[in-house]
């Protein structure tokens, strides 16, 4: 008797970094998400999403649209390691980038 071991399908990275900005901006900037809570959202196969979820995670925290948080403190996103949430970065003033006319 053979068995057949099928893999979950990995969503594409624009699809996880879209799911973790809906989750995480669901919850604004004072609350977080766990990585896990991103896997369960996208599949009910989660457990083997994690890896693709946290290496989304970090390409956005490079990018500037959300903090990996340990301990509650946000981490250099070369750091993410061990346990880790999730947080959507709060609205900069941007004024000084503006460029305003005479």
């Amino acid at each position: 008797m053979s068995f057949s071991v099928t893999q979950p399908t990995i969503p594409a990275p624009a699809a996880i970094e879209a799911a973790i900005l809906d989750l995480a901006g669901a919850r604004g900037p004072a609350g977080s998400i766990s990585p896990n809570e991103v896997a369960q959202a996208l599949g009910p196969e989660w457990r083997p999403l994690l890896g693709a979820v946290r290496r989304a995670a970090v390409a956005l925290a490079g990018a500037g649209r959300i903090d990996i948080l340990r301990k509650g403190k946000p981490i250099d996103p070369a750091e993410t390691r061990g346990v880790i949430r999730l947080r959507i970065r709060p609205n900069r003033d941007n004024a000084h980038d503006s460029v305003t006319s005479p």
